[in-house]
């Protein structure tokens, strides 16, 4: 993989005699517009993740409506979180070519058209296409480029950045929670859907807010494009003017020697005149589109390249067995958090505690206590005498523990105590992006965390799903118990 040095964000001083070449940072790293970066990215996941993680309301809507059963709703819900993060991969070869600004833009066209259509559907199968495959990669054209360029523009507070922007998860879930069930209230699922559909082009903006990571180099090369283009437009008026004062000189000493007899003569020449300038625009015009056909074909040649690469070249991140290791784990580690989201209110349905949770609900509980162990663990993780891969694995095992335990909790007062701990422990997934760079390094960083997401996305796919098979094997053997 073609990779330089400012490609991550350092340029180099070429006039120094000695080979070794000493970096300088970039100056936009760790600057004020990477904090716009980290708001763009905190307001990316209020309205991705947060709404992904508030589609139990939805799916609520979704059973009485179409009356199918709870796995096949469930369905719904799962293909847009999971092909959200599946088309990493895909997404990485967007990014490479086009650029994370350009990206998150379309996605966030899609996202809201994906909104917009499922507010028509006429059974759950029809979810399936608008909802769960077109929103959901709307989605991930949107979600991914937010992580990346976090990364990119810190060094020094990378963890506590990434713990920041990905808090924007619980926040989203606790706001779209209490604006889905109101919307659902007052104006039905389907105007519900019509109008986050609207709420959802705000994703635009946040990537119009992607400005790329630029470097001295290309800022230097952009100054002498600029001054060579001002110089020819320079040159140009100075010869078009010395042609019109030639030619004024001209037909002063025609007119007087010649007269008006040649003023037919000179209307036919501006005549011709112009009919050249037409040509010669014409021809320049179609310069200009093939310059820009072939510009773009050598990004894309050379963005596809980089991609193919990385995951099917002599350079592949699958060389390196630890990430392999890594991939593995993220297959199993993603539904872990998002079974309690989708499952949690027909449990409260199920144990008749509907009241208690009214007042406030335990997806509010894991939202808002997910907050803060985002940015405590971000906080502890950036700590020099603290292993972020020690606080990466002590929450992946407490949230883990935590899941096995939900379902033999029966009282409000149990799942509010377990919900918090599942809060708290799944503030490590803002460490993902950190532990990924750390095992590949920032060039490979859109690609790896592509892998990487799309390995939580078929985890997430298939999670919620099994998770109601297990609910349902439970509560047939408790009936097989009492009877």
């Amino acid at each position: 993989m073609c990779t330089t040095q400012e490609d991550i964000g350092y340029d180099f001083e070429d006039g120094s005699k000695d080979k070794t070449k000493t970096p300088k940072p970039n100056p936009n790293i760790d600057g004020r517009w990477a904090w716009m970066i980290v708001l763009s990215s905190f307001l990316v996941h209020i309205l991705i993740m947060g709404s992904q993680m508030a589609l139990g309301i939805l799916n609520m809507e979704w059973l009485e409506e179409f009356s199918q059963s709870r796995g096949l709703t469930a369905w719904v819900s799962s293909l847009s979180m999971g092909i959200t993060l599946i088309v990493g991969p895909f997404i990485g070869l967007f990014i490479n070519t086009c650029g994370c600004r350009k990206t998150a833009i379309i996605g966030g066209i899609l996202n809201a058209l994906g909104w917009v259509l499922s507010a028509y559907a006429s059974n759950v199968h029809y979810l399936f296409i608008t909802f769960g495959v077109t929103a959901g990669v709307g989605s991930g054209m949107v979600y991914l480029p937010a992580v990346v360029m976090v990364g990119q523009y810190f060094q020094k507070r990378r963890a506590l950045a990434q713990g920041l922007s990905t808090t924007g998860t619980g926040f989203g879930t606790f706001l779209m929670t209490v604006l889905l069930k109101y919307l659902c209230k007052e104006f039905g699922w389907r105007n519900a859907m019509f109008i986050q559909g609207a709420v959802s082009l705000n994703l635009c903006v946040c990537g119009a807010l992607m400005r790329p990571l630029s470097s001295k180099k290309d800022a230097n090369e952009k100054g002498v494009a600029i001054n060579n283009s001002e110089d020819y437009h320079a040159k140009a008026l100075f010869h078009s003017a010395k042609s019109i004062k030639s030619n004024g000189v001209l037909h002063e000493e025609q007119e007087k020697k010649e007269g008006p007899a040649n003023d037919e003569v000179l209307d036919n020449v501006q005549a011709m005149e112009c009919k050249g300038k037409t040509r010669r625009g014409k021809n320049l015009y179609a310069l200009c589109i093939l310059k820009r056909v072939s510009r773009l074909t050598v990004t894309i040649k050379k963005g596809f390249g980089t991609w193919y690469s990385s995951y099917f070249g002599t350079a592949s991140l699958f060389t390196n067995r630890v990430f392999v290791a890594f991939v593995f784990w993220a297959l199993f580690a993603y539904s872990s958090f998002v079974i309690p989201f989708i499952h949690l209110p027909e449990i409260v349905k199920q144990y008749n505690l509907s009241t208690q949770n009214d007042v406030f609900p335990l997806t509010s509980i894991i939202a808002i206590v997910h907050i803060f162990g985002k940015v405590i663990l971000g906080i502890i993780s950036d700590l020099p005498c603290i292993s972020t891969w020690n606080v990466f694995l002590t929450a992946n095992f407490s949230l883990v523990t935590c899941i096995l335990i939900l379902p033999l909790m029966h009282t409000y007062i149990s799942l509010a105590m377990v919900c918090a701990l599942i809060g708290f422990s799944s503030g490590y997934f803002s460490l993902m992006p950190v532990v990924t760079e750390d095992l590949v390094g920032i060039e490979h960083l859109a690609n790896a965390y592509g892998i990487i997401i799309c390995a939580n996305g078929i985890s997430a796919l298939l999670g919620p799903p099994f998770a109601e098979l297990g609910w349902r094997t439970e509560n047939i053997s408790i009936y097989c118990l009492h009877s």
